[in-house]
């Protein structure tokens, strides 16, 4: 991999590895475009079979972030750590305590937060080095677990979308085939579940499976038999990648609408959906409630109600992206990709006056 080159061709600012023998840490920070604000992105933490795919996965995330920050009407750019990793088994105070001095090295550049494979309690840990963290639980006024927003702000994308497609948001009666239990997909299976949907269930963790089956009564499937299940609606709430040649041609559905990043293998799937008519909600889009939830934190003060208004903003950006999607004949990625770079592109212009301060 020509990594460079890659950077070069995405406009890429920084990418950062970090290593201590110590703890055993091995991560990778990706700085995409800082030029709304600082690069605001989580922590991943996952057992990547090669560095390749790591650093591939790192300026995927943190692309994405600097889109779903800019789309979300937010004044941070876009970043993102990967760990390498099994966060079932390689955590430790001193890892986490080693990466929170990583990211306080970065001087602000950088806020980071929990993402797969990563805790608000992992979070606490990475607070005691650096103030530059977001979604943990020890501190006063924080916002903690940013799981439960990110899912709500999902659900009233797939509102949107059902508005669309069948005239109404209301999902009674609907069947959605969610992939994915972790701490978003439980969160908006309880959501779907209360909005009167059938629930078809997949995920690689048993007792994941097991509880939303016991406390939703949902229809568990195997993890490779859900791409292709009957349903009004796909839901992907896992890792990304998951939109590709292979699953494309096993989808019967009408909407694909998730939490997961980066659902496209390629550019060109979402070409393939948009030629089939499923309409896809892209997913740094719809899966930027708990962002939106971060932002609220970072400007003081935290409020959990006044985060889930801001959350509603995911709705009108959903109606917005069909709405280019159709006015310009284009897939709904192309839509969401012009409604975050016109952000961008006009505040990035925007005339940088001096501003002094006066002397104390």
């Amino acid at each position: 991999m020509e990594i460079i080159n890659s950077m070069e061709h995405y406009d890429y600012e920084q990418l950062v590895f970090c290593q201590d023998k110590a703890s055993g840490l091995k991560a990778i920070i990706a700085i995409h475009d800082t030029t709304l604000g600082p690069a605001l992105g989580g922590t991943r933490m996952w057992p990547y079979t090669s560095e390749e795919e790591a650093v591939i996965d790192a300026l995927r995330l943190a692309r994405g972030m600097t889109f779903k920050n800019a789309a979300a009407g937010l004044n941070f750019g876009g970043g993102k750590t990967v760990i390498i990793g099994d966060p079932r088994k390689d955590k430790s105070e001193a890892l986490f305590r080693a990466f929170g001095r990583f990211v306080e090295s970065l001087n602000g550049r950088y806020i980071t937060a929990e993402d797969v494979g990563i805790c608000v309690e992992d979070m606490d840990i990475v607070s005691q080095e650096t103030k530059h963290v977001n979604g943990v639980g020890a501190i006063a006024g924080s916002s903690g677990d940013p799981s439960p927003i990110t899912a709500f702000g999902v659900l009233k994308g797939i509102q949107a979308c059902a508005k669309e497609v069948w005239g109404s948001e209301q999902l009674k009666g609907k069947t959605v085939a969610l992939q994915g239990l972790g701490h978003v997909g439980y969160y908006l299976a309880k959501h779907l579940h209360q909005e009167g949907a059938n629930l078809i269930v997949a995920d690689i963790n048993e007792q994941n499976v097991e509880r939303v089956v016991k406390e939703l009564g949902a229809t568990a499937v195997n993890p490779d038999a859900i791409y292709g299940v009957e349903c009004d609606i796909f839901t992907p709430t896992a890792l990304g990648a998951i939109i590709n040649d292979h699953t494309i041609p096993q989808f019967k559905c009408r909407i694909i609408a998730g939490a997961a990043n980066n659902q496209l293998g390629e550019n060109r799937h979402g070409d393939l959906l948009h030629s089939k008519g499923i309409l896809y909600a892209p997913d740094y889009i719809i899966n930027a409630g708990g962002v939106i939830n971060i932002a609220d934190e970072l400007n003081g003060d935290y409020n959990k109600e006044r985060a889930l208004r801001a959350v509603e903003i995911i709705y009108r950006n959903i109606e917005e992206i069909i709405a280019i999607s159709k006015r310009d004949n284009i897939p709904t990625y192309k839509a969401a990709d012009i409604l975050a770079e016109r952000r961008i592109d006009t505040l990035g212009k925007v005339r940088s006056t001096f501003l002094s301060h006066a002397r104390r």
